[in-house]
């Protein structure tokens, strides 16, 4: 089983990071896939990036796809997740749209923290399009982004474990996400000081994401995948024009 593990921001690093995180979740016969953005950003923190990072996830499947049984998208926020749904053939599976699911599953509310402070509007509508937002009790978000805290996590660990505390303290959550690729690995170090669950997003994506691939649905062929129509693009590369159905 192949899984393509992709990564829409320009960061190496931060794929590198998150395929440390999930060797040992890997079981024997998974083969993890890296894919990561040709162009964008090196760390999505702004709706202009997210907008330009789903362009390059496209970009990145239509490349480095074709031979994987399932992707995971390993980007909080998710770009690209509805369109890599309808082009793949195949489950695709967001960090964020698992991570919340995985949070709600445990009853009461929960609140996300992650880096980057123009996060706030951002997931707080994602969560509502995932119909959860009767179950979100709060996004709290920390002034590093994700980047500058996989830079320094160490720097970063009170900071996060505050932010955590607080929003299980002042909003009632139950469940709170460590979100983002940036702060793979750092729920389990933060949780012996939080006395709520504390839910790793790349875990929590990675689990969803071997599920699916051991249940998938019928596998459609590409005569019976239904792709949208072909119309011409001008600048595409050529494997995402092909995979759009360009000559």
């Amino acid at each position: 089983m192949r899984i393509l593990v992709l990564n829409p921001n320009t960061s190496s690093e931060m794929t590198e990071l998150v395929l440390r995180v999930l060797a040992p979740l890997t079981p024997a016969g998974v083969t993890l896939k890296p894919a990561t953005g040709r162009f964008g950003a090196r760390y999505i923190s702004s709706r202009s990036a997210g907008a330009i990072a789903g362009h390059a996830a496209l970009d990145a499947f239509a490349e480095h796809g074709a031979d994987c049984d399932a992707v995971y998208l390993a980007c909080f926020g998710d770009p690209g997740l509805m369109a890599l749904k309808e082009l793949a053939g195949v489950p695709v599976i967001g960090m964020a749209e698992a991570a919340c699911h995985q949070a709600a599953s445990q009853g009461g509310r929960f609140s996300i923290v992650t880096g980057g402070e123009r996060w706030g509007p951002i997931l707080t509508e994602f969560t509502a399009a995932l119909g959860l937002d009767g179950r979100l009790a709060a996004i709290e978000t920390v002034a590093p982004t994700g980047g500058d805290i996989a830079a320094d996590p160490d720097g970063s660990l009170a900071l996060l474990t505050d932010a955590c505390r607080r929003t299980a303290m002042r909003d009632g959550a139950q469940a709170v996400i460590l979100g983002g690729a940036g702060l793979a690995g750092l729920a389990i170090r933060v949780q012996p000081h939080v006395g709520v669950p504390v839910i790793c997003s790349t875990e929590a994506g990675f689990a969803a994401v071997l599920e699916a691939a051991r249940n998938p649905p019928p596998k459609p062929s590409r005569g019976d995948l239904a792709l949208p129509a072909a119309v011409p693009n001008v600048g595409l590369s050529p494997s995402l024009a092909r995979l759009l159905g360009e000559p």
